[in-house]
């Protein structure tokens, strides 16, 4: 019962559909007379002599093992079948056998993100390792959870249990796999799991047949096995298939019996019949298994999730699946990013921000641009196919065709070069661009290049390849004097077929060109640094400024300064590392021999100095925000490389030569003496190259670092230049002034430049000389500056030593400088600049700060320099740290005052205030700032500013003063009826009990002030309860009894007339608010009444005008019933 439960759960299992008919599979039928039909192992009988174990070799090869192996790799079994009669049965057993994988690196780069099985896979975020399929299919192999293991012809089946855990029960899974020609062509299992790589289980039962084949039974192609059976056999057998499995098998099986009965039906017109188990027809494609729309599902779903959860992360690995599918040079490579982009294209965002007018996110560009990089090297091919190539040409320009299809730079697009000009091949092609270059641009115009060229392929092909007796020097030479080979082409193009050579697994190749190329570069370094010396005196005499590269090469699409470093470091290290170390390929490929270099020279000499032949380039700023971040980013992955390298002697040469080369090359150099304004600066760069090579050559390293701060672009007398150039100097920049979108990012590595020199010049009196020179002729940031200032600052007074005098007025300097940019212009930071001034002159001198007092109109703002600077400059912190004698004190208070005067007869609105205040301690300073007040109380300065400065007065005992101010303020003030909040009410009432305080005289005169500024009647009822309530001049009264002990009297002057006015400004403002008061507002309006009442009262007759004024409201608005029905209850 147990095995016929096993044998039911094997028929049970999934296999694929049929790839081809089979009638007779191999077999004459007169060969098959008396054959058995049972199995065996694979290791038993009929088996090769020559098999291992553990590794280890026993015993040679037989001839039939090396034959089948050859076979099995190379041809479908079909035609096999085809090309002989009669295949033995041995010999098809040894052709079945060896048709399977033999390498688990297949099957773990189809079972994960990368062959390393460094990443998750993509039906998840779990970061475990052990969680990866091929890992987990491991364990489930080691652990013994791999049975019933049965191969028949090419199909492989088995069970793999899934051991239970705490959170799941244990699963058995049904495993098939499918193979042919040492590939696996499909694969199915029960598990359910939903991913574009195989499941564990898959894995699992792929290692068990790698590792034991021997322990896997073998039978021929269930077709044979067929054959082999009589009539009565062949009934029982399916008779036998029919009750085991009755419910899903009888409707099918009577479906093909009566078709098979009926004479004129399909089944009958076709020879032969399927047989999953008989290998692959010749017509069949041979690749891996590659679940089509699972790959598509992913990436659209990637796409969907806009880059948060890490979806860019997983299209990056993606992407470099199909890079290792391509080293591997499997046709997958080509078949996978096919689905990937044809999902990009889909992306529904495309159409929204193309109709937005908004532009794509910078992680989503940077994915466009490695599918571009991609196709390009798929197409770059060296061995492909021609109508391969043409299809994906077709590919290609059909997406090309697109509309929303992305452009290579973001925005512009045709003003580059085509990819295939000045090739040696001469393959121009179709010179007719489109109006925008896309994203597959360069890969359709590849698709124009080819490998034929005689001396390319012998570059390529060979380490001897050299011409030692070759001595031509012309500028198209194809040999060095060394003899060594040169390959004239595009830049970016010879590197992408650098990278095409390495991502196609083949990397001697690639490796021969990249030097063939380097070397070129090199060579064409020397020539234009020779004719740039030859004309320099006519360039510079004339001025010219012109850019002879447009494409730059740092920042291209291409990257091909990184694709050459990478070449030849990943060579480098595989060098140092050994023997043991091997390539992507395999242990059999070695690299380059050494005599492809110079003396002393390495692979990672010659990778640093290609990135700085590329770095130094004197290159134009492209067009649009994307391609500018990309020229910053693609500078700093490169600097970020070479910043791993550890300098040696033979280095140190290097830098030396290239610097050199920077600084005497003119156009063809970033570091010329004349650049054009709109070539990128060279800050980064430079500050790389001064931190390097400043502890060796300190001279040159100040040189280059000098020569880059310069920014042209923002010069406002730059010249645009001449932009036509003497033969052989042709400028290809057009007359055009691009928006520079990453500005600021290039002026801040313009500071950080500037301060690693300050930094480094600390203690050298005449370099910083030189540095501060620079900073103010080429910074024109002000907030850049002053950081700078800031910087030199913290350096020179740094806790462990004594502060450096000579920095700190480079520091000071340079907040002078500060100073004076941002006098006239607004800047949010300039309070904290002026105090930070103030502060670096304290710490360089009582000089300093005395010359800042006594320029400070060039510097300061009046209101700053007195509120600020020469307010700290007269603060004990600041004399206890300068630690002054009494002379220097009264010398610096001195020049504050000095300033404070100046400055309050420049704004007297503004300064009047702090020039008393500074000048408290000196009578004749103090009082020609209060004349200062004086004459400016009748022109500009406003009732608040006037009311501030009376209030200072008297509170430092100056009362006539202050009265003198007050009465000045309250000639320019205006209190209309409805400003009974107004926040000038409160002076007006200090003003009037300051009066009131020191006399009737003084009270009547301010009084009709008030009356003629002040209209709002609760404002002047208030002031005239408050001069009723007490005796005027209690001040006066100290000093003399004049007015002592008598109240005013209300029918007099100044009261009389200041109690008409509150009566009548009640009058009017009552009329005022009847005019447009609503319900809500009656009893507040009873309230005033109320008020206005009581101030009635205060005159004699003022019961009579009170009621002859209600009379009046009532007569007036006697519309308003409710209002004056409650005017009646309240007042009669």
């Amino acid at each position: 019962n147990n095995n016929f439960r096993e044998n039911e759960q094997l028929l049970n299992k999934t296999i694929p559909p049929a790839k081809r008919l089979c009638c007779r599979p191999g077999y004459n039928p007169a060969c098959r007379q008396g054959q058995r039909a049972g199995g065996v192992l694979c290791g038993g009988t009929g088996s090769a002599p020559g098999g291992s174990v553990n590794g280890k070799m026993h015993n040679p090869e037989s001839l039939l093992d090396i034959a089948a192996r050859r076979v099995a790799e190379k041809w479908p079994f079909q035609r096999v079948e085809e090309r002989f009669e009669r295949i033995p049965e041995p010999v098809q057993r040894r052709i079945v056998y060896w048709s399977f994988p033999r390498s688990e690196k297949e099957i773990c780069m189809y079972s994960s993100f990368n062959a390393g099985g460094e990443e998750s896979g993509t039906s998840g975020d779990n970061n475990d390792e052990t969680q990866l399929p091929f890992l987990r299919g491991v364990t489930l192999l080691e652990g013994g959870w791999v049975d019933n293991v049965l191969q028949v012809g090419f199909h492989l089946s088995g069970t793999v249990t899934d051991p239970a855990t705490p959170s799941s029960p244990e699963l058995v899974c049904n495993v098939s796999v499918s193979f042919d020609r040492c590939k696996i062509t499909a694969v199915t299992c029960t598990c359910g799991n939903k991913d574009i790589f195989y499941c564990a289980h898959v894995v699992a039962l792929s290692l068990y047949r790698v590792r034991k084949p021997e322990q896997v039974k073998l039978h021929l192609p269930i077709s044979e096995t067929l054959f082999q059976m009589s009539r009565d056999q062949l009934q029982k057998f399916v008779q036998y298939l029919i009750s085991v499995h009755h419910t899903e098998v009888l409707p099918t099986a009577q479906k093909l019996a009566d078709e098979i009965l009926s004479q004129n039906s399909e089944i009958n017109q076709v020879h032969g019949a399927p047989d999953p188990t008989a290998g692959a027809s010749v017509d069949d494609e041979n690749c891996w298994h590659l679940d089509e729309e699972q790959v598509q599902e992913q990436v659209k779903l990637f796409l969907s999730q806009g880059g948060y959860h890490g979806s860019g992360k997983q299209l990056n690995l993606l992407f470099s699946k199909v890079r290792e599918m391509l080293k591997m040079r499997d046709s997958n490579g080509a078949r996978m990013l096919t689905l990937i982009t044809e999902q990009f294209m889909a992306d529904p965002r495309l159409a929204l921000w193309r109709q937005q007018g908004t532009t794509m996110t910078d992680k989503y560009r940077q994915l466009w641009d490695e599918l571009g990089a991609l196709w390009m090297c798929i197409v770059l091919n060296p061995h492909c196919k021609p109508e391969q190539k043409s299809s994906w040409l077709r590919q290609l320009r059909r997406w090309n065709s697109v509309d929303v299809c992305p452009w290579e730079d973001g925005n512009h697009g045709n003003e580059l070069p085509n990819l295939t000009h000045s090739l040696p091949q001469g393959a121009h092609g179709n010179q007719e661009m489109r109006p925008h270059r896309t994203v597959f641009t360069r890969a359709i115009e590849a698709c124009d290049l080819h490998w034929q060229d005689r001396h390319l392929q012998h570059i390529i092909a060979s380490d001897l390849y050299a011409n030692y007796c070759y001595h031509d020097n012309q500028e198209g030479s194809l040999f060095d004097s060394r003899g060594w080979p040169l390959w004239h082409e595009h830049v970016p193009t010879a590197c992408a077929r650098v990278d095409a050579l390495r991502s196609h697994g083949y990397p001697r190749e690639a490796l021969r060109l990249a030097i063939a190329v380097v070397n070129t570069l090199r060579r064409q370094q020397q020539r234009q640094l020779e004719h740039f010396r030859r004309h320099k005196k006519e360039l510079l005499h004339k001025g010219h400024t012109s850019i002879t590269n447009m494409e730059g090469w740092v920042g291209h699409p291409l990257d091909p300064i990184g694709t050459l470093f990478s070449t030849l470091t990943e060579s480098g290290r595989a060098g140092e590392e050994g023997s043991n170390t091997c390539l992507d390929l395999s242990d059999l490929q070695r690299m380059p021999v050494q005599r492809l270099l110079g003396d002393g020279e390495s692979y990672m000499a010659l990778a640093v100095e290609t990135a700085l032949i590329g770095l130094g380039q004197q290159r134009v700023m492209p067009d649009g925000l994307y391609a500018q971040e990309k020229v910053c980013r693609n500078e700093e992955q490169l600097l970020a490389k070479l910043q791993e390298v550890e300098l040696d002697d033979s280095l140190v040469k290097i830098f030396r030569k290239q610097a050199v080369f920077l600084l005497e090359a003119g156009p063809y150099s970033g570091l010329g003496e004349i650049v054009h304004r709109e070539s990128v600066p060279m800050h980064t760069f430079a500050r790389y190259l001064f931190t390097s090579l400043l502890p060796h050559d300190a001279e040159l390293a100040y040189k280059i670092a000098l020569r880059a701060m310069r920014l042209p672009v923002l010069e406002s007398t730059a010249s645009s230049g001449d932009l036509s150039r003497p033969h052989p100097i042709v400028s290809v920049v057009p007359n055009r002034y691009p928006r520079w979108f990453t500005l600021s990012h290039i002026e801040s590595q313009q500071c950080e430049l500037a301060s690693t020199m300050l930094t480094a010049a600390k203690g050298d009196s005449r370099r910083l000389e030189t540095v501060l020179e620079s900073i103010q002729k080429n910074i024109h940031s002000s907030s850049h500056i002053f950081k700078l200032a800031q910087d030199a600052f913290k350096i020179a007074t740094l806790m462990d030593s004594l502060p450096d005098i000579t920095l700190l007025k480079v520091s000071l300097e340079l907040g002078l400088q500060v100073m004076r940019i941002t006098l006239s212009t607004l800047n949010w930071r300039r309070r904290e600049m002026v105090r930070w001034l103030v502060t670096c002159a304290t710490e360089v001198g009582v000089y300093a700060l005395d010359s800042i007092m006594q320029s400070w109109f060039t510097l300061f703002t009046p209101t700053e320099a007195t509120s600020i600077v020469a307010t700290t400059v007269m603060s004990n912190s600041t004399i206890v740290r300068l630690h002054l004698d009494c002379h220097q004190q009264e010398n610096l208070a001195s020049s504050a005052r000095t300033l404070a005067l100046q400055c309050a007869m420049k704004d007297p609105q503004n300064c009047a205030l702090s020039a008393l205040t500074l000048c408290e301690k000196d009578h004749i300073a103090f009082e020609t700032a209060y004349q200062i007040v004086l004459d400016a109380a009748a022109t500009g300065m406003s009732y608040t500013q006037l009311f501030t400065i009376a209030r200072y007065m008297e509170h430092r005992g100056y009362p006539m003063r202050a009265y003198k101010l007050a009465t000045l303020a309250m000639a320019h003030l205006n209190l209309s009826y409805n400003q009974d909040t107004h926040p000038a009410i409160n002076d007006v009432l200090w003003a009037c009990a300051l009066s009131h305080s020191l006399g009737k005289n003084e009270l009547a005169a301010v009084i009709p002030l008030v009356v003629k500024s002040v209209k709002c009647a609760t404002v002047l009822s208030d002031i005239l309860r408050r001069c009723t309530l007490t005796t005027p001049g209690m001040v006066s009264a100290l000093h003399s009894r004049r007015n002592s002990g008598k109240l005013m009297s209300l029918d007099k002057a100044p009261l009389r007339q200041l109690l008409d006015a509150t009566i009548g400004a009640y009058i009017n403002t009552t009329h005022s608010r009847l005019t447009h008061i609503s319900p809500r507002h009656y009893s507040e309006f009873i309230e005033f009444l109320g008020k206005a009442r009581e101030t009635f009262m205060m005159a004699h007759d003022g019961h009579i005008q009170f009621t002859q004024f209600i009379d009046n409201l009532k007569q007036i608005y006697k519309g308003k019933k409710k209002l004056m029905m409650l005017v009646r209850e309240r007042f009669g």
